[in-house]
């Protein structure tokens, strides 16, 4: 029988010796006996989660950084399911990582539903490995979050959780003044009370009123819902409890008693909503409206930007034509100045959509056109995007180029990368051999939270995009995917060697 220590003993000791080291440490360490997490107590100042899923997330929260892939896969072997290790990844994040800043170790977090979509759409032989090194991601964040003061999801204070009847406008009441305890028992009563598409809708709105954390806060509200639809709402409460923590995060006074820029385009947008006009979601598609709200995403600000959207919108043009605009201006962005935030540009768009087209009500669904409009001006300021490559103007490379070609020359020039990519997606090749080696040189050779979000979410917006500007913004996903030159993760041997040890 193993003799495990405490999860917080355990914990600060080897981030003490360096025993939990980065994610380079990956000595594969075979023959090992399963790790029963059974044996330790938990911290009866932690939430408690489900019995049936209780000793996985201990075993993921107790094992030795070293040697989780090794007991997971055992663990896999013996029964273990798919669900059950994604069910467990996802609460031992939220149990044991910090929501704020919405970003940073909590990718952890936030990239779950990520490797889950990347390993959907994997060939079977390779479906575990964007999961195993999510494990992985989840024990480098653990370590962290020790370092930097050991936060832990405690249990929901029970004397303050409304009944069915008050918890929605608690909640509400709660969340507008920022009110963090008050919000907390609200949203644990709302959730057992509250359906889930209930809670999503309200949960969008606020994901996507303020432009602190580059846009995190709405990708956690998706991401989040989106990971409960596959392992079962009844692991609702402690993810919603984290999301609605996690929305409430700014580092100066009150917001509900400033006036902050990064809040103003929402107060702004929420008075617009009453202008846009009936039957709004109607309309036609027109290639000229969505030249003309680019236009403004490329030198209007954050308030012509809104305007600009109820004016389309107004003149019968279709939001779609308006999506198109904003993923290519994200792309655009991207295309100028690769890097943090242009990424979180695209992120940030691909969940501000999701949320658009899974939300029931129609004030979110104007809410958050205009604000994803307002935000990218907000990205285009900040990360000085201004000038550069258009991504409406950018030529084909001459000739059709074979894929080999495109990932070898992401590494080399990425600008001729994504000319080569535009010429194949316009000849023959199509967009699917292109879309599936994109995936597979990310789960082969990605070595970040933003290598899974980032690829995750290009990849699925493509199929949103109108046939006329969707090749053009795939091919500008190459300023961040992975190319056949990359070095192959060192998680993918061990994982192997693990799974069929």
């Amino acid at each position: 029988m193993n003799a495990i220590p405490s999860r917080r003993r355990f914990l600060r000791t080897t981030a003490a010796t360096g025993a939990l080291a980065g994610a380079g440490d990956y000595g594969f360490l075979g023959g090992l006996p399963p790790v029963s997490a059974a044996e330790s107590t938990v911290d009866p100042d932690a939430v408690r989660f489900r019995p049936e899923i209780e000793p996985l997330v201990r075993l993921l929260e107790e094992t030795p950084h070293q040697r989780l892939l090794e007991e997971v896969a055992d663990r896999i072997r013996n029964g273990t399911t798919y669900r059950e290790v994604l069910t467990a990844l996802l609460l031992a994040g939220v149990r044991n990582i910090q929501p704020r800043p919405v970003g940073f170790k909590f990718h952890a977090v936030l990239v779950v539903n990520s490797a889950h979509l990347a390993s959907r759409h994997s060939p079977e032989s390779e479906r575990w490995l964007p999961i195993f090194w999510a494990l992985n991601q989840f024990k480098v964040s653990q370590a962290r979050d020790v370092a930097q003061g050991d936060w832990t999801m405690a249990p929901v204070d029970e004397t303050a959780v409304p009944d069915a009847a008050k918890a929605r406008r608690a909640f509400v009441e709660a969340m507008d003044a920022w009110d963090v305890e008050r919000t907390d028992a609200a949203v644990a009563g709302l959730t057992r009370t509250a359906g889930a598409q209930e809670l999503f809708d309200l949960l969008c709105r606020y994901g996507a009123r303020d432009f602190r954390d580059i846009g995190h806060k709405a990708i956690y509200v998706s991401n989040g819902w989106r990971a409960l639809q596959t392992i079962g709402w009844r692991h609702a409460e402690p993810v919603m409890r984290s999301l609605a923590y996690a929305l409430l995060e700014h580092d100066r006074g009150n917001p509900a008693e400033n006036d902050y820029l990064a809040d103003l385009p929402g107060r702004k947008n929420q008075e617009r909503l009453k202008e846009i006009r009936a039957g709004w979601t109607g309309g036609e598609v027109r290639t000229e409206a969505t030249d003309e709200m680019l236009g403004a995403l490329r030198h209007a600000g954050w308030d012509e930007s809104g305007t600009k959207v109820v004016e389309l919108l107004n003149r019968g043009v279709a939001p779609r034509s308006l999506w198109d605009a904003l993923f290519q201006h994200a792309a655009e962005m991207l295309m100028r100045r690769p890097g943090i935030l242009s990424l979180h540009s695209c992120t940030t768009t691909n969940a501000m959509h999701y949320a658009w087209l899974h939300t029931h009500d129609d004030e979110t669904r104007r809410f958050l056109l205009l604000q994803n409009a307002s935000f990218l001006t907000l990205f285009r300021d900040r990360g000085d995007t201004s000038e550069g490559v258009e991504i409406d103007a950018f030529e084909p490379a001459e000739g059709t180029p074979s894929l080999d070609d495109i990932f070898a020359e992401i590494g080399r020039d990425r600008l001729s990368a994504a000319r080569q990519s535009l010429a194949w997606l316009r000849s023959e090749g199509g967009a699917g051999p292109f879309l599936d080696a994109a995936r597979r040189f990310i789960y082969l050779k990605g070595t970040n939270s933003h290598d899974y979000k980032f690829s995750s979410a290009v990849l699925e917006d493509y199929h949103h995009l109108s046939p006329s500007v969707r090749d053009r913004f795939l091919a500008g996903s190459v300023f961040w995917l992975k190319g056949s030159g990359a070095p192959d993760s060192p998680l993918v041997a061990r994982t192997r060697a693990a799974l069929s040890g």
